[in-house]
C-alpha cells in the first residue's frame, strides 16, 4: 500500500473521529459545562493554577504527552511490521488513549486541579491512593532519568542540534516575559519566536558544539547533570515564565516539522522514491518478544500511555480555563500524537529505504537498508537506534522538498531534542505535584515546599542515573520496565475514569470499561511474561521491582472492580 495513501487516510480518519466520537464523550458522557468555575480560576496563583488560551494549553499539554514516545515506540515496534502497529495507533488513539486522557483531564478539574493519584482515595479509598503513588512515583523516577538521557545521546549523535535547543530556552523566557508581563499578543510573537529559532537551527549546522568529558565524567554524564539542574529551575519557575511559552513555541514547531515530513511524503511518493520496505507483517523477529503483547506496550505514546494522565491531573488541569476547552485539550491532543505517530510509521518503514548509511560507511537502499538497521531485535531496541531511524528516515522524506539533508538532520534532532526537554521539565514538576501531595498525607508538611519537593524529584533522579557510574546511564537498567509500567498506569486511570462514570448512571461507564479491561489484560500479561524472564536470566533487581508492580497492578485491579460492583449510580 502506498505510504501516500496510507497517511491521506488516518489524517481523514482522525479528524472524523474528534467530530464523532470525540464530541459525542464530551457532551453525552461527560457533559461539559461551559461557564462553570474551574481551578485555574478558583485557585489561581501565578505560578501552578493560570487560566490559559486553548491553544496556548494545547501547546504545553500536547508537546508534554509527546515527548520522544511517538517517535521510539513505533520506531521499535515496526519490527513486528507495519500494519499490526498503523492499526495500534489508529484505534488505540481514538477509542483509548484520547479517552484515557481526556477522561483524567476532566476528573481532575472537577476536583480542584489534584492529580489522578491523588483522587483516587474518592473514587475507590486511601489504601488504592497510596499504591497508586507508588506506582507514579516509580514511573516519574524513571522519567526524568531517562529523558535527561535521551537528550543527552540526541546531543552527542547530532551536535548542530546543542546550539539551537539552548537558545529556544532563551527565546521562550523572552517570549514569556513580553506576553506575561508587557502585555503584548502571544500568536503574533510566536511566529517571531519560531523564526528566531530557526535561524539558531541554520546556525546550528555551522556550530556542532561537542561535550568534551570533565573531571573523568564522560559528555553523557555530563549533560545528564547540567540537563537535571535545568530542571530543577525549570520546574520551580511560574508555569507563564518558561513552560507555556516554550510548549506553545514548541506546538508551532511541531506543525513546521510536521508539514516538513507530509511534504516528504508527497513529494518522495510523487517521485517515485517512497516505497514501504517494512514487512506488512512479522510474528517472529529475531530475538524479539512475543507481539501479543507487547506491541500494545511497546507502542505506548502515539496510541495509549499512563504518563498522559500524569500530564492530564497534573499541569493541564491547573491551566484549561473554561470546561468547554478540555475536549480540544484532551482528547484532540492525542489525535495529535496519533497522526505524529503515523507518520513516524511512514518514516522508519519507508523513508528509511530511501538511503542507510551503515556504520562502515556503505550506503544501502530499499529493502537492504530496513533489514541491515532491524536486523534484530538488540539493533532495534537501542536508544541511538530508535532515534537514528526516524531522524534519517524523516531527512531522507524530508530532503525530496529542495531542503538540504545535512539541515533536514538537524531540524528533525532539535525536533526530537526539543520534546524530550518539554518532558523532562513536565515530568519534574509533577514530580514535585506527587512528592507534595505524598508527604502532605503523612502529616510532613516540612517536605512539601515548592524547592524542597522539586529537589527531591531530581535528587533521586540523579542518583537512579549514576547508579552504574559517570554515564549517567543508571536508569537504563530499569527501562525494561518502562512499557510496563507505563501501561499499567494507563488500565489503572482507565479503572478511575470508569468508577467515576459509574457514579454518572446509565452505561457510560463502558467507553473506559472496555479500554480498561484490555489494559490491563495486556499488560499483566507482560509483567507476567517479564516477571519469568528477568528470573530466568537472574536479574534480581528487576525480578523485585516488576514483582512489586505486578503485585500492585492486580491490588489496584481488585479493588477498582470491588468498588464498581458495589456502587450505585446516581440519578
Amino acid at each position: 500500500m502506498s505510504a501516500l495513501v496510507i497517511m491521506v487516510v488516518a489524517f481523514i480518519g482522525y479528524i472524523l473521529m474528534y467530530n464523532l466520537y470525540g464530541k459525542f464523550i464530551g457532551q453525552k458522557i461527560f457533559k461539559l459545562s461551559k461557564g462553570v468555575t474551574v481551578p485555574s480560576v478558583e485557585l489561581e496563583d501565578g505560578v501552578d493554577y493560570v487560566p490559559t488560551k486553548k491553544e496556548v494549553i494545547f501547546g504545553h499539554h500536547f508537546t508534554s504527552i509527546a515527548g520522544t514516545g511517538p517517535i521510539v515506540g513505533p520506531a521499535v515496534a515496526i519490527i513486528w511490521g507495519w500494519v499490526p502497529a498503523l492499526i495500534w495507533v489508529f484505534f488505540g488513539s481514538i477509542f483509548m488513549g484520547a479517552v484515557h486522557d481526556f477522561g483524567a483531564l476532566i476528573i481532575s478539574m472537577r476536583n480542584q486541579g489534584k492529580s489522578i493519584a491523588d483522587y483516587t482515595s474518592k473514587y475507590i479509598n486511601a489504601r488504592t491512593r497510596f499504591f497508586f503513588f507508588l506506582i507514579v512515583f516509580l514511573e516519574l523516577w524513571i522519567v526524568i532519568a531517562i529523558f535527561g538521557l535521551v537528550i543527552a545521546v540526541v546531543f552527542a549523535m547530532y551536535p548542530t542540534s546543542v546550539f539551537p535547543v539552548w537558545c529556544e530556552v532563551a527565546i521562550a523566557l523572552w517570549l514569556g516575559y513580553a506576553v506575561y508581563k508587557q502585555g503584548k499578543s502571544i500568536m503574533a510573537l510566536s511566529i517571531v519566536a519560531v523564526i528566531l529559532m530557526y535561524i539558531t537551527v541554520f546556525i546550528g549546522v555551522y556550530i556542532p558544539i561537542k561535550m568534551p568529558a570533565i573531571a573523568g565524567i564522560p559528555p553523557t554524564g555530563v549533560w545528564t547533570i547540567i540537563l537535571l539542574i535545568y530542571a530543577f529551575i525549570a520546574s520551580t519557575l511560574p508555569v507563564t515564565t518558561l513552560l507555556q511559552p516554550r510548549d506553545f513555541i514548541n506546538s508551532h514547531q511541531l506543525l513546521v516539522a510536521m508539514v516538513l515530513l507530509i511534504l516528504g511524503v508527497i513529494f518522495s511518493a510523487f517521485g517515485g522514491n517512497l516505497q514501504i520496505v517494512a514487512p506488512a507483517v512479522q510474528m517472529a523477529p529475531a530475538k524479539a518478544p512475543p507481539m501479543w503483547p507487547f506491541l500494545f506496550i511497546t507502542i505506548a505514546c502515539g496510541a495509549i500511555s499512563g504518563f498522559h494522565s500524569l500530564v492530564s491531573s497534573g499541569t493541564s488541569s491547573k491551566q484549561v480555563r473554561d470546561e468547554s476547552d478540555s475536549l480540544f485539550v484532551g482528547y484532540g491532543s492525542m489525535l495529535m500524537e496519533g497522526t505524529l505517530a503515523t507518520l513516524v510509521i511512514i518514516a522508519v518503514s519507508a523513508g528509511i529505504g530511501m538511503g542507510y548509511v551503515t556504520k562502515s560507511g556503505e550506503t544501502l537502499m530499499g529493502v537492504a537498508a530496513w533489514t541491515t538497521h532491524y536486523s534484530s531485535w538488540a539493533a532495534a531496541a537501542g536508544l541511538g537506534s530508535k532515534i537514528a531511524a526516524f531522524v534519517n528516515g524523516s531527512a531522507n522524506m524530508i530532503a525530496s522538498t529542495g531542503l538540504p539533508n545535512s539541515v533536514a538532520v538537524v531540524v528533525m534532532g532539535v525536533f526530537v531534542a526539543s520534546f524530550a526537554g518539554t518532558t523532562l521539565d513536565t515530568a519534574t514538576r509533577i514530580q514535585r505535584y506527587i512528592v507534595s501531595e505524598l508527604f502532605t498525607s503523612f502529616k510532613m508538611n516540612f517536605l512539601t515546599g515548592k524547592y524542597i519537593a522539586t529537589f527531591i524529584a531530581v535528587a533521586t533522579a540523579l542518583a537512579l542515573a549514576f547508579a552504574t557510574g559517570a554515564g549517567g546511564k543508571g536508569a537504563l537498567k530499569l527501562w525494561p520496565l518502562f512499557g510496563a509500567v507505563n501501561q499499567t498506569l494507563a488500565g489503572l486511570a482507565l479503572i478511575i475514569i470508569t468508577v467515576y462514570l459509574k457514579t454518572k448512571g446509565g452505561m457510560k461507564w463502558l467507553v473506559s470499561g472496555i479500554p480498561a479491561v484490555l489494559m490491563m489484560f495486556m499488560t499483566i500479561w507482560a509483567l507476567v511474561l517479564n516477571q519469568t524472564k528477568f528470573g530466568t536470566g537472574h536479574n534480581i533487581l528487576l525480578q523485585i521491582v516488576n514483582g512489586l508492580i505486578l503485585f500492585l497492578a492486580i491490588w489496584i485491579a481488585v479493588e477498582g472492580v470491588m468498588k464498581f460492583m458495589s456502587m450505585k449510580s446516581e440519578s
